[in-house]
């Protein structure tokens, strides 16, 4: 099939393989920021064909697995308003809050639904004008500018019981508290392709530039993640930093201007809260003063009790890359894909999920 199986073609791979080989001496931690990077990583065996000296590490590109406890309650709290319809992704119903689910607040009879986009859930406002519906906006770069077309939509149609939850986050600033926190050593960084189709590669320069870490963007299939490592490998041999695009056919230096100015005009920059970093300064997405008769924030009065972490679970050290999943107690025994306690194992782009399907209980 078209641009891919070019880029599963066993004889590029062997041959980036021994290009990498070739050229790497230095030992070097490379993280691959995004869930789909990881992925794509295990399903295709790539850790196991690059040389000892490199080191793969997964880092908090899953957007339903940063979303903290408090987010998530909040989100359940909304579900059991009377007369509300939530709506929200496939990802988050089995997330676990600090004491149940979306799929439990189902369960319990409340009326929580599964969308594909914001304009489905725009229709199910249409379908149901006496229920106020509630869209959960998860996501980062990617996924906050459908949002905010599903706000301006509203806008223009006068849809009054049309609102989002807004939880979306912002990518850059997640990294640097990563790299300000000492917790890990980096020598270079796969940066998230889709991400970067929005804000360009451009939103990764001045990381290359403050912190010496080289960055590659990268896309999503095994050529695409084998040329950034040989990219990457070059940088730290030559001992420069810059930002490269290995994912020319998707991204671009500018990225999608008309994408990034539909959330400048929907959303403004706000500080947000993430699983195991707490709260990042400017790196969430709030909705603008303008709009607030979309913010289900604003309209919903919502009461919670106090959220508290699952014991025993490291979510938040395995997105910062200071654990694998393999040092978790309770990987592959209580925490599983059908008895999931943190969000890494239920994410379709999740860490733990990952290991799971891929890598076997332990190594």
């Amino acid at each position: 099939m078209k641009y891919i199986s070019e880029f599963r073609n066993p004889e590029v791979a062997r041959a980036l393989v021994e290009r990498i080989r070739r050229r790497s001496r230095k030992p070097a931690r490379l993280m691959e920021f995004c869930g789909g990077h990881t992925v794509a990583i295990f399903r295709h065996g790539l850790r196991e064909l690059l040389p000892a000296n490199i080191e793969m590490v997964s880092g908090p590109g899953c957007p339903v697995c940063v979303t903290a406890d408090s987010e998530l309650d909040r989100a359940i709290g909304v579900a059991s308003i009377p007369d509300v319809i939530t709506t929200t992704f496939g990802d988050m119903f089995k997330v676990p809050g600090s004491r149940s689910s979306l799929q439990d607040a189902r369960a319990a009879g409340k009326d929580v639904r599964m969308v594909y986009s914001p304009l489905d859930a725009l229709a199910t406002a249409r379908e149901n004008p006496s229920k106020k519906v509630v869209f959960l906006g998860i996501g980062f770069e990617t996924t906050a500018p459908g949002v905010a077309a599903s706000i301006l939509q509203a806008s223009r149609e006068g849809l009054a019981n049309y609102s989002v939850l807004c939880l979306h986050k912002t990518c850059p600033p997640a990294l640097r508290a990563i790299l300000e926190s000492g917790d890990v050593n980096l020598q270079g960084l796969i940066c998230p392709g889709h991400v970067s189709a929005v804000t360009g590669s451009q939103a990764w320069e001045p990381i290359a530039k403050d912190y010496w870490l080289p960055c590659v963007v990268a896309g999503f299939e095994p050529l695409d993640i084998l040329q950034s490592v040989a990219m990457l490998v070059h940088q730290v041999e030559d001992g420069i930093s810059t930002c490269e695009i290995a994912y020319r056919r998707g991204v671009t230096k500018e990225g999608n201007r008309t994408a990034r100015e539909l959330m400048d005009k929907v959303f403004r920059v706000a500080d947000g809260e993430w699983r195991g970093m707490g709260t990042i300064p400017g790196s969430g997405l709030a909705i603008r003063d303008e709009f607030s008769r979309f913010d289900a924030a604003r309209i919903f009065e919502i009461s919670v009790e106090e959220s508290t972490a699952h014991k025993g679970c490291m979510c938040g050290e395995v997105l910062r890359g200071v654990k694998t999943p393999h040092d978790c107690p309770l990987f592959a025994t209580s925490c599983t894909p059908e008895t999931p306690i943190g969000p890494c194992m239920v994410s379709s782009e999740g860490t733990c999920g990952a290991y799971f399907r891929f890598a076997g209980s332990r190594t």
